[in-house]
């Protein structure tokens, strides 16, 4: 498929948005790709072949949506933007393995549409260029949900995506790193330009590949409990565990005792949450657990 032909170029998309009358809604963070180009590369890191069944989030005007139903057998595309499903049934016309549901995906059952849309057993993939405003609420309902998906490849913020993606000892790890590498492996697969988006974003952009994980990389008594004392680890940056925790947990534990389950987790209070990898942290919450 050529540039002219694609959504995805700066041309048709203007003609669509002319003939349509349509205006961005900075609301829902609409930044439509014009760049056919990068699209193929998404799906070459997606990994898709006419096999895979795909989900789609925020499909806007159907640039990335196209190259789904070109590349896979079955495109579902979740929009929440009632003013975009005309368009997209007349841009998206010409393909008959595209189902638009329009929803927002964070209120969705989408275990249920996965029934409904694909044929039992079908490897599905979820590809997204995600709204930069609300893309960690998305992914981790779509993560916590435990999907029958195999991998997740998505557009989002460049420092999202390091957040994500970060290892201990970096500026950009936190609890956001540990709650999706809990999930899934992460790694950035490529930084993207804003020239590629119309209009174009403040921000600059990079896709993200997940893999799933079949079970957890760490054993933990109680998840929610896990997190729990992950996101207290990182409450203030600057402060040090036995500071955090101490904040976190002071209508429960005294500081004597928090000191005391630090020791017995092996972990040395005066370290910052930066510093722990998942396995310290799932010791320091099981040790935790047992206490509270």
């Amino acid at each position: 498929m050529t540039d002219q032909k694609a959504i995805a170029s700066p041309k048709k998309t203007k003609e669509i948005l002319n003939k349509y009358g349509f205006s961005f809604k900075k609301s829902l963070g609409q930044n439509f790709l014009i760049d056919v180009n990068i699209l193929e590369k998404i799906m070459h890191f997606a990994g898709i072949d006419k096999e895979t069944g795909t989900i789609e989030v925020g499909p806007g005007m159907g640039a990335l949506t196209e190259q789904l139903a070109i590349h896979s057998d079955k495109v579902v595309a979740f929009e929440i933007d009632q003013r975009l499903v005309p368009i997209l049934q007349d841009t998206l016309s010409a393909y008959s393995n595209i189902e638009i549901v329009n929803k927002d995906v964070l209120k969705a059952d989408i275990h249920q549409v996965i029934t409904s849309q694909f044929k039992p057993d079908q490897e599905i993939i979820v590809v997204a260029n995600l709204p930069y405003y609300i893309t960690t609420p998305i992914l981790m309902k779509l993560l916590m949900d435990r999907l029958p998906v195999s991998s997740y490849t998505v557009m989002i913020q460049k420092e999202v995506a390091e957040r994500m993606a970060a290892e201990p000892n970096s500026k950009s790890y936190g609890s956001l790193s540990l709650a999706v590498q809990y999930y899934t492996k992460a790694s950035i697969v490529m930084n993207v330009p804003k020239t590629v988006f119309m209009p174009q974003p403040n921000v600059d952009s990079s896709v993200l590949h997940l893999e799933m994980r079949e079970t957890p990389p760490v054993t933990v008594e109680d998840e929610h409990f896990f997190f729990d004392v992950v996101q207290a680890s990182f409450g203030q940056r600057r402060k040090t565990l036995r500071n955090n925790l101490s904040r976190h947990f002071k209508d429960k534990l005294n500081k004597e005792t928090i000191e005391q389950y630090l020791n017995q987790a092996g972990i040395d209070g005066t370290r910052r949450g930066e510093s722990l990898s998942m396995e310290e942290f799932a010791n320091l919450a099981n040790t935790f657990c047992k206490a509270i």
